[in-house]
């Protein structure tokens, strides 16, 4: 990305915030705390996601062959299939059913299936009026907007905007301001034009093989409006949306609302056998009773493939294909939060899924506009109600990306740094993928490199050439690396110790933060473990981030070779950094042989989970530092919370006396190397400012955080530093440990 692109981008972003930020905020994060709180009320939470996804996953195999299950069923009710190869022959086939009907409207219900193929556009060149129905869409339709979030497509509009757009454009006698008010307008006219419609158009939440029926999952009656009062119904859908039959419906609709909006259930859920037995009403005969109407019906499903069926056989974006489109991977996302669609979408689809949809369905370049939002936190997968592994989804495209992409000024770097990329990624990726070689060189040199790093000139140059915030403070790396003294400490060994520990030097602990490193040290030897610090390879997480999979590999590689010899002689891993224990945890399954992963995987533990495993087994505590009642306040790293982590170190800090404030904001902003590029410093710190008000609040002694990422955040939003809880927690360190 060349410095200009980085500029528009960040003036993009900025726009956004001011203009959108606050309406998307508030209904996100509202969908998001419904989301927790209805999926508390479910014993069976967790087994309906598995069967949610066993059921996707079936559905997907067997793809074909339910299609062909449903085409006859369908037909056999009375209706047509047609399954068009993509959104040109979509087109024309529902303007040739416009056509035949001889319609001159046509109203429709909320699809971002009909979104994708811009049906809308195709039938009114063809001089077919269109109508969106559903209130948010129509909203947009006035405004002439794209729709901002996959299940409330306004959710960018405040409801002041929404009355300045109504007044403005229709004028009414009084004018509008309440919600009530609003909807009440739109309810009479919209319904006025639904009498009107020869031919209504929905999407389809699921399609059943086994009987042809379509499920709308609505929060409001427009659908049921659309679907039967015209004659004439078109159902959209992706080939995607068919699953085996009406009984798989059930884990799907308990999960659907919970979800997406955090409602218990939705106010709407319609499941229709088309074409429906009802009569079509004549709303201009006064007369002749409803039930006296004829039953006359028309209906054409339209399965839609235009990039499914080659998404199906991708290994990766098949995954994409399990989507149940509930959206509760945008309302968990904090950037999303923040900046909403029109920043974190493509053509059609948005928040974290939308990359496997716009790689699959537009290409690789509409997935690369919005690609580099999502951050990997993984806060989404356990939102998913099918289980997606949206940043892995993520992460391959990003490395697809790189691969596809001539990089400005690759070649001051190409065969310079270490990685196992052959070409591709830009210089900025490539800079923060190799942060562990920069790291090296930073303590070869120091103190010397931190002036050098930290002048104006080089802060302008970094800006300009690899688009690092000259605004961020570059961290200082320390001559004597963690390891070093380690090697060259004059300490006796444990007597009979109670555990076996090697403790992982993740980069920035071991040339950075090398006083954060003495303390676990410290902290685990005075609880009785005897500690190791061995010289090992950066676990990963840097070049997974800018999508560098093969590098990411490699060091994933020479890090089991590291730590395997521990491991066979008993050794428990303690990991300080969390984005590196989730690497041991989880993205090492995707790089790592199933054997090598689990071993490690299955003995590796962030530190405060190990302190407490410790304490819980008779270590004694009084060994630590003692609270005295002292007030601290904690923010727990992303995925820390993922992992179900945070609260061990509520439990120490507590155990040892002091007083902790928790802040229950999820994500800090910075997100590793995020915070630090020029496109998204200003995202970066307002998706912060809401956790800076929470610290700012608690008027704590201490503010203490968990990752290297939070506490560089945290200290720019308060303009003091955080630290690290083992650094309270630790016994003073003794001449011999300086």
């Amino acid at each position: 990305m060349s410095s200009d692109a980085r500029k528009q981008k960040a003036e993009h972003i900025r726009r956004l915030l001011e203009t959108e930020g606050d309406a998307v905020a508030a209904n996100t994060r509202g969908f998001n705390r419904g989301r927790y709180e209805s999926v508390s009320n479910l014993d069976d939470y967790q087994q309906l996601r598995e069967q949610a996804r066993g059921i996707k996953e079936d559905a997907i195999e067997r793809l074909p062959a339910l299609i062909d299950q449903l085409t006859e069923r369908v037909e056999a009710n009375g209706g047509t299939v047609y399954i068009a190869d993509d959104a040109a022959d979509a087109n024309r086939y529902i303007a040739e059913v416009c056509a035949d009907r001889e319609a001159e409207r046509v109203v429709k219900s909320k699809s971002m299936t009909t979104e994708e193929i811009e049906v809308n556009d195709h039938l009114q060149e063809r001089g077919v009026d269109v109508v969106e129905t559903d209130l948010g869409e129509w909203v947009l339709q006035v405004a002439d907007e794209a729709p901002s979030h996959i299940v409330a497509p306004a959710i960018h509009r405040s409801r002041e905007s929404i009355a300045d757009l109504f007044n403005a454009q229709f004028d009414p006698e009084e004018p509008l301001e309440t919600a009530e008010e609003l909807t009440a307008f739109a309810r009479e006219r919209l319904l006025d034009l639904i009498k009107g419609a020869d031919v209504g158009m929905t999407g389809a939440n699921f399609i059943t093989a086994d009987t042809g029926t379509i499920a709308l999952v609505t929060s409001e009656g427009n659908a049921r409006k659309t679907a039967v009062v015209p004659d004439t119904h078109v159902a959209v859908a992706g080939v995607e949306k068919v699953i085996p039959s009406v009984e798989a419906l059930q884990p799907f609709i308990e999960l659907i609302g919970r979800s997406g909006t955090g409602q218990d259930i939705t106010s709407y859920i319609s499941l229709f056998t088309p074409p429906t037995e009802s009569p079509v009403v004549d709303f201009d005969d006064a007369d002749t009773p409803i039930t006296d109407g004829p039953v006359d019906r028309a209906f054409h499903l339209v399965l839609i493939d235009n990039g499914r069926l080659a998404m199906r056989e991708d290994d990766t974006l098949r995954e994409t294909l399990y989507c149940i489109r509930c959206s509760a991977c945008s309302n968990t996302c904090a950037n999303f939060q923040s900046v909403g669609g029109h920043a974190f979408g493509g053509e059609t689809y948005s928040g974290g899924i939308a990359t496997g949809w716009e790689a699959g369905i537009e290409g690789l370049d509409t997935a690369a506009e919005f690609n580099d939002l999502c951050t990997g936190c993984s806060r989404c997968v356990e939102a998913c109600p099918v289980k997606i592994d949206i940043p892995w989804i993520n992460t391959v495209v990003r490395d697809r990306i790189n691969h596809g992409h001539d990089g400005q000024f690759e070649f001051l770097v190409d065969g310079l740094l270490p990685d196992a990329e052959s070409g591709g990624p830009d210089l900025q990726k490539r800079l923060f993928g190799n942060v562990e070689t920069l790291a090296k060189v930073g303590s070869a040199f120091a103190p010397v490199s931190n002036w050098v790093a930290n002048s104006a000139t080089a802060g302008a140059v970094l800006e300009r050439v690899a688009g690092v915030d000259r605004r961020r403070a570059l961290p200082a790396f320390q001559r004597e690396t963690l390891v070093s003294w380690f090697e060259h400490r004059d300490t006796p060994p444990q007597n009979d110790p109670r555990r076996r520990v090697v403790l992982y030097p993740d980069v920035y602990t071991n040339h950075m933060l090398v006083e954060r490193g003495k303390a676990v040290v410290r902290l685990l030897e005075a609880l009785g473990a005897e500690v190791v610090v061995p010289r090992a390879p950066g676990a990963g997480r840097a070049p997974l981030s800018q999508g560098m999979i093969a590098t990411a590999r490699k060091k994933a590689e020479r890090v089991t070779e590291t730590l395997d010899p521990y491991l066979d002689d008993g050794y428990d891993v303690v990991v300080i950094e969390p984005s590196d224990l989730a690497m041991f945890r989880d993205d090492y399954d995707r790089l790592l042989s199933a054997g090598a992963f689990e071993r490690l995987a299955d003995n590796s533990y962030e530190v405060l989970e190990y302190v407490y495993g410790l304490l819980a087994n008779g270590a004694d505590g009084a060994a630590l530092s003692d609270g005295g009642g002292r007030t601290v306040a904690y923010h727990s790293h992303c995925q820390q919370r993922t992992m179900g982590l945070h609260d061990y170190t509520v439990a120490v800090l507590e155990d040892r006396g002091y007083d902790v404030v928790t802040s229950d904001v999820e994500c800090c902003g910075m997100a590793g190397s995020f915070g630090y590029k020029q496109q998204y410093y200003d995202l970066s710190m307002d998706v912060g400012e809401p956790l800076g008000e929470q610290l700012r609040a608690a008027d704590a002694e201490f503010v203490l955080a968990s990752g290297t990422s939070c506490t560089d955040q945290i200290g720019d939003l308060l303009g003091d530093d955080a630290r690290h809880p083992v650094e309270v927690l630790a016994p003073p360190s003794q001449g011999r440990d300086r």
